[in-house]
Parts: structure tokens; sequence; C-alpha cells
């Protein structure tokens, strides 16, 4: 097996730290199955290691620190998949995994398998800071400014466990990115970072604060402009007190410091950040170069030489097999190094389970990673994988293999590339559930030929107003809503997440799940009928307005 690269390297203190939490969890464990802890006393406990109590099981979230895998570990996952679970785990949209149907006795087992391969699920949930998300291009990306994972593995180290933080009001989401193209979703995060160099080369972070979907959506706002390197975690730790003391703690609905920001406003919220950091020891919290340095150096960088003639295969080989070549066109982004592109494995098959990877295919992606990209894979926050370093003249090898295992589609972006939340069939805060009716959109736009005809256009499918399948972001949003025990969809459109974030409006009555399906394909067919040549979706609802839309999709209702 290649050596891995991508993420940080473990040494022996990260894995001793890893053994002494997952004892301590076991013993509790034990004392809930044999009575001494009661639910209540015990939740606290199983959620602060990433163990839930779903509509039917127990439920395990597994820590994907910013989205990056090796190959060993993702033949763990599957190994945990194939014993522990039902032979599959579901990716999720803060890149991290989770396994749905876990034995509470099971769960220390699980978490030594996971320690083996120096993963963990700690913090993946409770009112403490989540899992760090980056951008899945990350140290591979043509048009990247800056790395974020060095800084995405900075702010881990920072957040685990910080005594300080460890009981917030609420849940927090930190994203970070290095491209001036937001792939993270920054300004729907409770802070989002864009990483930057100055005029004089030094990396310096545009941050946001106050970002959010669920209950109550809302657009993060700019708090600074230019932070230094060094003074980065000083910023963070001064942003955080902050909602740590003023944050709502009377109404868990009124607990996001969204609320916080939108209360109080974002000049005033700045005001106590700049005097939260007058106070604080600058020297203390300075994030050095040399601590940079020597978190740069636990990643191992992969060696990227490619014949000199791998383009030049790849557009023959795109010539010659149209479907490949769709494929290339939906599912690829260009590299910084010559003769190398980044892969996105699509995880939505056609009528498939948006973000469902079986053991198997477990298993073989992690040999594909072993033969295409230096044992590496990534998650998105849309539920799929990325291969962030193939040669492109082994691309075409590369496909072929994926689509023997289910895995070729060629629809990333495009309206096939479905993200939907698990919804009713397995969270007990759902009113409705999003598998099926994904289903039924996949299948009803299948083809891959009308897919590329559409372009790109993004569904997104939340089961709940928690919005965790982030329909508030999606060109076109779902959320199930329950009508006196009936499951319902209320149609939203225009939502998207990157440099021009903006939250979708909703477009009418909620609908039945074979109504809605049908009404999505009205707007569909409306927008092919009236779009200018080389417009997208978002770009004719802009120019249109929603008024054509509404008309289609509710002409039989």
């Amino acid at each position: 097996m290649t050596t891995p690269v991508g993420h940080y390297q473990y040494d022996q203190i990260d894995r001793d730290f890893l053994q002494a939490r997952i004892s301590e969890f076991e013993g509790q464990v034990q004392r809930r199955l044999d009575g001494t802890l009661s639910e209540d006393e015990f939740k606290p406990l199983r959620l602060m290691n990433g163990l839930y109590l779903q509509l039917h099981a127990y439920m395990l979230r597994i820590a994907i620190p910013y989205g990056i895998l090796d190959s060993r570990q993702l033949r763990k996952l599957g190994e945990i998949g194939r014993t522990y679970d039902r032979d599959y785990g579901h990716f999720t949209t803060r890149q991290n995994i989770q396994f749905n149907w876990v034995r509470l006795e099971d769960t220390p087992d699980i978490l030594r398998a996971l320690a083996d391969v120096d993963m963990h699920a700690i913090q993946t949930s409770g009112n403490c800071i989540r899992n760090v998300t980056a951008d899945e291009f990350a140290g591979a990306a043509a048009d990247e400014l800056v790395d974020p994972r060095i800084h995405a593995e900075i702010l881990r180290q920072w957040s685990t466990l910080h005594p300080e933080f460890t009981f917030l009001p609420r849940k927090f989401k930190i994203a970070i990115s290095g491209s001036p193209n937001d792939r993270v979703a920054a300004r729907f995060h409770d802070i989002g970072i864009l990483a930057r160099l100055d005029a004089e080369g030094r990396t310096v972070f545009r941050i946001f604060v106050g970002g959010g979907l669920g209950r109550t959506p809302v657009v993060g706002k700019e708090i600074f402009d230019s932070v230094p390197e060094d003074h980065l975690l000083a910023t963070l730790e001064a942003i955080l007190r902050v909602y740590n003391a003023h944050g709502r703690r009377d109404n868990i609905y009124k607990a996001r410091i969204k609320i916080l920001v939108e209360a109080i406003g974002i000049e005033a919220y700045r005001e106590a950040v700049e005097k939260e950091l007058s106070q604080m020891d600058m020297v203390r919290y300075r994030l050095t170069p040399e601590a940079v340095a020597a978190i740069r150096s636990r990643f191992a960088s992969p060696e990227l030489v490619a014949p000199v003639d791998a383009e030049d295969i790849l557009a023959q080989q795109r010539a010659e097999d149209p479907r490949f070549d769709q494929w290339v066109r939906s599912n690829t982004h260009p590299h910084r190094a010559p003769g190398h592109i980044i892969a996105v494995v699509s995880l939505k098959p056609t009528g498939g389970i948006p973000g469902d990877v079986t053991s198997a295919q477990m298993g073989r992606l992690a040999d594909l990673a072993d033969a295409h990209s230096f044992g590496e894979i990534r998650i998105t926050h849309l539920q799929n994988l990325v291969l962030g370093h193939v040669r492109q003249d082994q691309l075409y090898d590369l496909w072929c293999s994926l689509r023997e295992i289910g895995l070729g589609d060629a629809n990333n972006g495009l309206v096939g590339d479905i993200v939907a939340c698990p919804g009713l069939d397995y969270c007990a805060l759902a009113n409705a559930r999003s598998i099926p009716i994904a289903q039924k959109l996949s299948a009803r736009f299948g083809d891959a030929t009308l897919q590329a005809e559409i372009g790109a256009l993004r569904i997104n499918i939340s089961g709940c107003i928690n919005a965790c399948g982030h329909h508030h972001a999606g060109h076109i949003g779902l959320l199930g809503v329950d009508k006196r025990g009936e499951e319902f969809f209320q149609i939203t459109l225009g939502g998207r997440a990157g440099n021009e974030a903006a939250i979708g409006s909703i477009l009418g009555a909620a609908l039945p799940e074979d109504d809605t399906v049908d009404a999505i394909a009205r707007i569909v067919e409306r927008y092919l009928g009236i779009r200018q040549p080389g417009e997208t979706f978002l770009q004719t609802l802009d120019r249109l307005g929603d008024v054509p839309f509404r008309e289609a999709a509710y002409e039989t209702v």
C-alpha cells in the first residue's frame, strides 16, 4: 500500500489519548447497561462520544477531520459496517460517516477498532465545536491560494476538549477554505474562514460569523477581512468567548450564535470581540510560523509525476467514449500539477440513497485510492467522495472500475447529485422521509444525457426544520413537514452556498411526496423552455423571478 498522504499523521500522544478516552467511555457504557446510569444521565456522556439514540437503534457518528481518510481507514470503516452494522455506512454533510444500527454494548469495541487506524467519534455531537470541515480539493486544486488542511488541523487540535468550549449554548460549526471559490459553504457556518495571501505573500483570513441553516436560516456576516495568521487562534477564541458568555441558554431554538449576532448586530459583536482581544495575552495565543511549520510537517506530500503525454491520452479516451467524456465534464476538477486531475466519485447512483456506501464498495474504493490517488480519499459536504491526485492517463481505468461497483454516475453538480439527510427512516426529529423522495427524483432525472442538458441544478432535501440536508442552500430545496399525520414537502427556490450565498424562498403550499416529484419535474421542464442559451437554472430564476416556476409547480393543484 502507498504511504497515506493528505491528513495529519498521529503520534503516540494522540493514540494514548484515544485509548484513555475509550476506556472511560467503556465504563460509562457498562454502568448504563447494568442500570447504574439512567438514560438521562447517560445521554450527555454518549453524545460526547458521538453516540445517538435514534428511532430504531443507536447511531454512531464518526469524525473525519476536514474530510480526509486514507485507504486503511476506509477499509476499517467497511469492516465496522460489516461486523457491527448492516453492511453499509452513511456519509453526511459534515464530512463524517455514521452507522445507523449499532448496539450499545458494541460501541467500545467499535471505538477501539477506529483507534487502531487513528480515528474516533469525539465532538461529532453535543454542544461543542463539531468536526471542522474544509475544501474537499485542498492541496490539489488549481485555483487554491492557501492549503486549508494545515489550519483545519490546527483548529482541530485547538478545539478538541477545549475546557472553555466543551459546554457551549449549542453546537458550533467551523469551515475553512483556501480558494477564491467558496466550496465549503463558509457563510452558512457559525464561523466561516476563507484564507488567502496578502500583497506581501502572508497568509490572512477573512472571517464570517453567525451563519447557519435550521429553524432560522441566516447568511453569515463578515466580522474581519484580514486576520493575520499569528492572530487566528486568538480571534477565534475571542469570538467563541463572546458567544459562550452571551448566547442564550433559556431556549434551545435561540441558542445559536446566529441569533446573538442578529440580536445585537455585527458591529456590536465585532466591538465585543475586539474588547475581548484587548484583554487577552496575545503572546500566549500567537500562532507562530514554527507551530504552523510543525503541523505542516505531519502531512505527507505525494510525488506528482505523470507521463508527458498524459493529457493527450485523456483527450483521446474522451474522444473515443462519449459516456466517459460526459463523466469527465461533470465529475472532475483541474489539478495544480501537470498531468493530474481531481476526480469526484458520486455517491448518488440513479435510484440510490444519497451518501450510502456498502462495506464492499468501501473496500474497493480503498483499493482504487491506493492504485490512483496515493491511498487518499476525501469526503465532501455534499455527500460524495474525491480522489484528489489522479494521473490523467489513468482516469479512464478509474472510471471503468467505479462503474463496476455502481459508483460511476456522471452527475456531480447536476440534478441527480441530490443531498439528503436520513429523515424519518432513522431520525426521531424528522417529520418526513427524505430517502424515498430522493430516490424518486433520482429515478425521474436518471438519464445522464438529460442531466447534462439541464446543467447545474442542485436539489437538497431535509426531513425536518433542522435542515441537515441543507435544503435552504439548494437551488431547489425540499423541507419535509407533517400535515395531520401525512408527509408533505415545502419547495424552496434560489438557495446557493458559494460566494453569493443566499437562502431559498418558499415557492408555495407544501405538497404530498408524489405531487412534489411531479412539481419539480414541471419546474425543470419550464426552465428548459424559457432559459436563454447557456443560461443555468439559477441565472434563469434570477432573471425572471419565481412566478413562472410557481405557475408550473402548481398548475394541476
